[in-house]
């Protein structure tokens, strides 16, 4: 399964991933992997956090309805809410449109021993941006470039980056709409406008293509997660995220001389 979900340097086609694929899983083995996966991002959280050294920013992209915010939910409960931080990136305010169109991410960038998640992300000013002609071609062709030297700073500070694209199919988001409109409890998260961006639906699937192809370099490459199913959305997430802390060389701060001769009084 993590192989097909790893994106890798080249042409990327989104519609030679499916958005179904399950890697021969099933529902019920995917959700005890995955909590035994919970357990271990608890314990590296931890590590992380005390040993001061590495961050860890996970982006996440997607077209509507296919699950950022219960990724986020899923992925990480359970774990102390000191060492992580969701930021949210949505219409830039009056004070971050007056700035470059990095100032407001790299604000949000996660401090050493902290997991950030970012919940849409810089590249909306190469996805969203581009396909309803906010700026010129010629601005948004050389965000490309700014943005694989800012995550090469942040690499270069210690900085994990894991970056995935939930991907669904276009009648799975459909499916999601009309569940939504269909429950009380839902009609907030749905509007009006998610149905103009589902009419461009090619557009966004090019725009994201051009990302993949030109954003994925061997320190911060795109993983597109195959999310019709959302139990296997969690598991290749939680997956990757474990497998890439795992391998960070986190340790513990040395304890302080003569505890062991240490008697706590009554």
């Amino acid at each position: 399964m993590a192989k097909q979900a790893l994106i890798a340097k080249g042409n990327v086609k989104l519609c030679d991933f499916d958005p179904e694929y399950n890697g021969g899983m099933n529902k019920e083995d995917a959700k005890l992997q995955t909590q035994a996966y919970r357990e271990k991002l608890s314990l590296l959280q931890t590590k992380l956090y005390a040993d001061n050294r590495y961050s860890v920013l996970i982006v996440l992209q997607a077209m509507d309805a296919a699950g950022k915010d219960s990724t986020i939910k899923n992925i990480f409960t359970g774990l102390n809410p000191q060492g992580i931080k969701v930021t949210s990136f949505k219409v830039p305010s009056l004070e971050e449109a007056s700035h470059d169109f990095l100032w407001r991410i790299h604000k949000a960038v996660p401090e050493k021993g902290k997991i950030g998640v970012f919940n849409r992300s810089h590249y909306e000013d190469v996805l969203v941006v581009r396909v309803n002609n906010y700026v010129a071609e010629d601005v948004w062709q050389a965000r490309y470039d700014h943005i694989n030297h800012f995550e090469s700073l942040l690499e270069a500070n210690n900085t994990t980056i894991l970056k995935f694209f939930l991907h669904i199919s276009k009648e799975e988001q459909k499916k999601r709409f009309e569940e939504r409109l269909a429950d009380p409890t839902k009609h907030w998260k749905f509007s009006s406008g998610d149905l103009e961006v589902r009419t461009q639906w090619d557009e966004y699937m090019q725009a994201y293509e051009d990302v993949f192809r030109k954003c994925s370099p061997k320190h911060a490459p795109w993983h597109i997660v195959p999310s019709n199913n959302k139990w296997v959305r969690d598991f290749v997430v939680m997956k990757t995220i474990v497998e890439a802390m795992e391998a960070l060389p986190l340790r513990f701060p040395p304890a302080e001389e003569g505890l062991d001769k240490i008697v706590v009084p009554d």
